[in-house]
């Protein structure tokens, strides 16, 4: 359910979402293009942000930077914006 928020906040924004999976089983739940630059995009509904797929993802694609949406506050470490899920249409 809560992915299904993002979709429509990243939709209602202009972004078409795409998702990713890797050959053993990786995933990120949405892939969006700004400024030219592929950005993925994880969401974690818990407290838990570990977030291993997109550890995969950063280390094989090495984009600018990625965007995790939870139950956390703003913040930004290793290359990951993190953004509260109520905030997702700032996105």
């Amino acid at each position: 359910m809560v992915e299904n928020y993002v979709n429509v906040q990243l939709s209602i924004n202009g972004y078409r979402t795409y998702y990713w999976e890797s050959e053993r089983g990786a995933e990120i739940d949405f892939i969006i293009q700004r400024d030219g630059q592929l950005i993925p995009i994880e969401v974690k509904s818990a407290d838990n942000t570990k977030a291993k797929s997109l550890k995969v993802y950063m280390e094989t694609y090495k984009p600018a930077y990625a965007i995790k949406l939870s139950a956390r506050n703003f913040g930004f470490e290793d290359g990951k914006k993190t953004v509260p899920l109520y905030a997702a249409f700032c996105v």
